[in-house]
């Protein structure tokens, strides 16, 4: 193969990796409470067998919750580092839905959808019932 378009080859599949790799929701994110506009912690979201979740990998000085004394089941007063608080989301088209998400402050489970507002900026979306009767928070990718 000649030299040139082998190059030109490799730099088109890199672009293309780049690209796929971008419209992911996997990896650590910074989130912001929508009630006080303070950074709680760093969620890593990762894959396992076609689903997605979310678990606390780090406090920030704002978190004001350490030990998820609302919580029921085996999560009640467990440790929020290491908790999955985000479970069971499936890719459809642009979002990812159908799992649910646990509000450590309330205990409380609820559904949820979430999806890329842009590479950086996550939409989190819990909700009761339908999508219209609940609240969005807004996480952000935190670079390694």
């Amino acid at each position: 193969m000649n030299p040139l378009l082998r190059h030109v080859l490799i730099f088109i599949l890199s672009i293309i990796s780049t690209v796929a790799q971008t419209q992911s929701i996997v990896g650590t994110w910074k989130t912001i409470d929508d009630t006080d506009n303070v950074e709680k912690s760093h969620i890593e979201i990762y894959e396992q067998d076609g689903l997605y979740f979310g678990k606390v990998i780090k406090l920030l000085e704002g978190a004001t919750i350490e030990v998820c004394t609302k919580c029921k089941g085996d999560k009640k007063g467990k440790h929020l580092v290491g908790m999955i608080l985000l479970e069971n989301m499936e890719k459809s088209n642009d979002q990812w839905k159908g799992g649910q998400i646990l509000d450590p402050a309330s205990g409380k489970t609820y559904k949820c959808y979430v999806e890329l507002e842009t590479d950086a900026v996550l939409k989190v979306r819990g909700y009761l019932g339908i999508p219209a009767f609940g609240r969005t928070q807004y996480w952000y990718r935190v670079k390694d």
